[in-house]
């Protein structure tokens, strides 16, 4: 089990990610980091593990109120061996971007309409789909869940309505997916509490997962994040 931090930006700060209400999303203050500046917030989850990949949602550029790209960009300049993954809404392919070798792009379907789906074809296979879900049900462009064609590889789905809820995972939800298109990688997001939540997502066959709110409460620690990558590692 792959665990991915994840980083929620507003304003300048890193924030606490709650259930998808963002209006209220507070700066980050916890056992972990009691600093709400991205570095510090970066270094403190390396204190835990090293991580090498995270996870960056740009929640202004998401929510279309400025963006965060000149800080984004410092970041993975300042963290090269590391890959993150980033999401600040709605993108167009642009094959004349030059982005940085550790940026792989996030396109979440509530940033998209169905008329705009042509843009995601064009990123071919380069970039993570998140699939993403209030409380009442798929947000976005329906043609993203109903059109597998339009998936790549690797598909994140996003239960907003747990995010920060410490509710569990969706275990159903993310089964049927496993079940369904078992040709896909399905990525956890929302609701993950500890230990035993990532050893449910990983016997209903899901190898990666989206974390914030555990590792900033220490309910998922140094030793269980350990302990879970101590069992991934085959016996030799």
């Amino acid at each position: 089990m792959e665990i991915i931090p994840v980083i929620d930006l507003k304003d300048g700060e890193v924030v606490h990610a709650q259930q998808g209400k963002r209006a209220l999303y507070q700066p980050i203050n916890t056992g972990l980091c009691s600093s709400s500046n991205i570095y510090k917030v970066i270094r403190a989850f390396l204190s835990l593990c090293d991580f090498n990949t995270l996870y960056i949602a740009d929640l202004n550029a998401i929510t279309l109120q400025g963006d965060h790209k000149h800080l984004i960009n410092k970041v993975l300049s300042r963290f090269p061996e590391i890959t993150f993954w980033i999401d600040t809404g709605y993108q167009q392919y642009d094959a004349n971007l030059q982005r940085p070798g550790n940026y792989l792009p996030i396109l979440g379907s509530e940033s998209y309409q169905d008329e705009d789906c042509q843009e995601i074809a064009a990123f071919g296979s380069n970039f993570i789909l998140s699939l993403d879900f209030s409380i009442y049900g798929a947000l976005g462009a329906q043609k993203l869940f109903a059109n597998q064609e339009l998936w790549p590889e690797n598909i994140i789905i996003m239960l907003l309505d747990r995010v920060g809820s410490n509710s569990g995972p969706d275990l159903n939800k993310l089964n049927d997916f496993c079940s369904r298109y078992p040709d896909k990688n399905f990525i956890a997001a929302g609701g993950i509490r500890n230990k035993q939540d990532l050893i449910d997502l990983k016997e209903i066959g899901i190898k990666q997962a989206l974390v914030a709110s555990a590792l900033h409460s220490g309910d998922l620690s140094r030793a269980d994040i350990h302990g879970l990558r101590q069992k991934n590692t085959p016996a030799s």
